[in-house]
């Protein structure tokens, strides 16, 4: 059994989809269109989520891929696309890592971005606010904060609180990574291309392959991480046609 959020499109719901052609059970996890409906801005959403969850699976699951997720060109308030994007997939991770750890071969899988490292910034206080879990602080510091940035941030401070975890998780015998995407042509994607802003700056966006990747791709490098990549724990797949590898060449 296996938990996917942000399962009603995009991303997450060719992930799902990928989930279902090997033959596994899937709980989604949206605020429509899915097993579990949850607001996973909100600290009682999650709450929920995780006991709607453990309701329907049991006792134990065998995979969790936490892709919910919002764009900082929504026009949604920048304090949202915090708590969604890092309280809403931290939370999900730490509270359902017990039914995990009675799972076959169990693993876990967020979804960052390579924005995380294309997208420069100066002050580091709204990461250290999120990874110091002070959601309430960070929530604050969003003000006035373009979501671009605030996006780009809350992936930085996702993909680190994945390595953080990395001996916690491994020492309860579950494998936990993250998936940093470039461009994929999705609901969220399109909002951004919309932008007057965003919108120029993206399609400018600098790909060594040319192109732009596919939800199925991304979903197949999940796919990966969670079955066949059995002594991959702690790592950052960039899956981004080659961007993070242009703009920072020196970075291992």
């Amino acid at each position: 059994m296996y938990v996917v959020t942000g399962s009603a499109g995009g991303i997450g719901g060719s992930i799902r989809e990928r989930i279902e052609a090997e033959g596994h059970d899937v709980i989604g996890v949206d605020v429509l269109d899915a097993e579990v409906h949850a607001d996973l801005a909100t600290v009682d959403g999650r709450r929920a989520a995780i006991d709607e969850i453990g309701r329907i699976a049991g006792h134990a699951l065998d995979g969790l891929v936490v892709a919910a997720g919002i764009g900082g060109s929504t026009g949604a308030p920048s304090s949202l696309v915090a708590r969604v994007n890092y309280f809403g997939a931290v939370t999900l991770l730490d509270g359902l890592r017990p039914l995990l750890e009675r799972g076959d071969r169990p693993a876990a899988v967020a979804i960052a971005s390579n924005s995380a490292s294309a997208v420069p910034f100066d002050d580091p206080t709204l990461v250290d606010l999120l990874l110091d879990d002070n959601e309430e602080g960070a929530a604050a510091v969003t003000a006035g904060m373009d979501g671009e940035i605030v996006y780009a941030q809350s992936k930085l401070a996702l993909a680190r609180a994945v390595r953080r975890r990395v001996q916690e998780w491994g020492d309860a015998g579950v494998r936990l990574n993250a998936v940093a995407p470039g461009p994929v042509l999705t609901p969220l994607t399109q909002q951004a291309l919309d932008h007057p802003v965003t919108g120029p700056l993206i399609r400018e966006y600098p790909i060594p392959l040319g192109r732009w990747g596919e939800k199925e791709e991304i979903a197949e490098s999940v796919w990966f991480l969670l079955r066949t990549a059995t002594w991959v724990h702690g790592g950052v797949l960039y899956v981004d046609g080659g961007t993070d590898a242009l703009l920072n060449p020196d970075r291992l």
